[in-house]
Formats: structure tokens, C-alpha cells, sequence
């Protein structure tokens, strides 16, 4: 698939695009590439929808030295890429961290955006300074990509996909490019709370998926249900998954994730 690249204030955003119809954008986690998406994609697009892909600030093939990575940075691309698209509003599939820049979107731009599909959703709460030196220390170079990809594994609890192993092998080698490391420690020290302060100001519907094995939250369940009530929309548990529902269980995950665009569309 071809990439593509708009420019955004001061750095490059890469994308792709496939299928046509509704506007649906993507943006994976931190530490991973747009390609997380890989399963859900052509699904979308056999369903009529505009799938694109976007690679988050310092990761994939979007550009190094932004100046904030934090859920707002991040949020102002997903608005900015739909109106360089000219396609909107749009549906936002967000995960983990990304999940918290499509809240800070649809509350600072509800024009651009219909609806919010949150996976494994980080959307409030602070790091501790130990926790994040702990992470400085595991993202040091020259160990920092082994040590995030023997993490990014466990993220992985039930199954992996057939292409897993290439895979991580080209996340690993994404990593060991100049500024992705401390792209992504930065995006891991910044604050959560532009999401957090912003979502009783979303008005547009919203949609909760989450691994009932997920190790990032303890217990699962309990988050996703917070978060689902906070903004007043409904929440899945995929049982057996963990941090990556969509690309572990995409068999699973993308019907709910179509019905939930279908409601979209039948709303007046």
C-alpha cells in the first residue's frame, strides 16, 4: 500500500488509504505502526468505508523532533488530516493512548468528528516518576526495541497473529531509527489529562472495546465500563484479548465495530 504524507504545522504526517466511502481514521498506539490496523482495514473497506491509517508523531513513517507528543498533539493531527482529506466528519478508531487524542478531537472539533471508537482506551490518570524512569531506563539504546518487543508481546495473551513474528520484526527495526525511541518515551511522560478534562464535552457516540485480558488495566472490565459511562456510550469485552483486540481477534472485533457504524448511519 502506497504511503502517503501531509505536512502539519511542524512535521509530516504518513497515512494510507483504502476503500471509499464514510470516512474512518486510525491511529494505532504508541510504540506501534498504523499497520496495527492491517485486519481491520480491508474489512472496513468491503463494507463501502474509507479506511486510512495514520502513524502517530515520532512513530512509522511520520516525521521525529515534534515539539509536543502529548493526546492534544496528537488530536490536532486526527482533526487536521481530516480536513486535509476534506472528507469528514469522520469516525475515529483510537487505541490506547491515540484513544485519548480522539477524545481531545471530537471535543475540540465535534464538526469534524461522528463518532469514536475507543480500544484499550489510556484516557485519564498520570504516570508516577518512578514508572517513568523505569520506562527511560527499558528505552535506553542500545537494548530499548528488544526490551519494548518482549513487552509488546505480552500484549498479546491469547493468540497471535499468523504474521507476527515479521511483524515485530519491522516494529523492532522502526525503533532503531534516530528519534523513534525517544519519540515514544516522550509520548509515554506526557499527561493524560487533556482527555480526561475534555470528555464530558464529547457529544458524539461512542464506542468501548477492550481485551478482558488486557495487562494494562487491572481489571479490565472496570475501565472500559468507566470510560463507556463517561461518555455516555457502550462498551464490549472481548474475551481472551489483550491490548490489541483488533489485530488479535479481528474475527471478533470488526463485526462490532461495523454494527456500531451502521448505528451511526441510521441516526437522524
Amino acid at each position: 500500500m502506497t504511503t502517503n504524507y501531509f505536512e502539519q504545522q511542524n512535521g509530516t504526517i504518513a497515512y494510507d488509504s483504502i476503500g471509499a466511502g464514510p470516512l474512518v481514521v486510525c491511529a494505532p498506539s504508541m510504540g506501534d505502526l498504523r499497520q496495527e490496523y492491517r485486519f481491520l482495514s480491508p474489512k472496513l473497506a468491503d463494507a463501502s468505508y474509507r479506511a486510512v491509517s495514520m502513524d502517530v508523531r515520532g512513530h512509522g513513517e511520520t516525521s521525529t523532533g515534534w515539539g509536543d507528543y502529548s493526546v492534544a498533539g496528537v488530536g490536532a493531527d486526527m482533526v487536521a488530516l481530516i480536513r486535509h482529506l476534506n472528507a469528514g466528519p469522520a469516525v475515529i478508531v483510537g487505541e490506547s493512548m491515540a484513544a485519548g487524542a480522539a477524545i481531545w478531537a471530537a471535543a475540540e472539533a465535534p464538526e469534524w468528528v461522528k463518532g469514536l471508537v475507543l480500544i484499550g482506551p489510556f484516557v485519564r490518570g498520570e504516570g508516577t516518576p518512578l514508572l517513568q524512569l523505569v520506562f527511560r531506563v527499558m528505552l535506553a539504546r542500545p537494548w530499548g526495541p528488544s526490551l519494548w518487543l518482549r513487552y509488546f508481546k505480552t500484549l498479546y495473551p491469547t493468540r497471535q497473529p499468523a504474521d507476527f513474528a515479521e511483524y515485530c520484526a519491522a516494529l523492532c527495526t522502526n525503533l532503531k531509527q534516530p528519534g523513534r525511541l525517544e519519540a515514544l518515551q516522550k509520548m509515554m511522560d506526557a499527561s493524560k489529562r487533556a482527555s480526561e478534562e475534555r470528555i464530558p464535552r464529547v457529544t458524539a457516540p461512542a464506542l468501548v472495546l477492550m481485551g478482558s485480558k488486557d495487562p494494562d488495566f487491572k481489571p479490565p472490565e472496570a475501565e472500559a465500563r468507566w470510560v463507556a459511562g463517561a461518555l455516555r456510550g457502550d462498551y464490549h469485552l472481548i474475551d481472551g484479548a489483550g491490548h490489541y483486540p483488533q489485530a488479535e481477534m479481528p474475527e471478533v472485533t470488526a463485526p462490532l465495530i461495523l454494527a456500531f457504524l451502521q448505528s451511526l448511519s441510521e441516526r437522524k
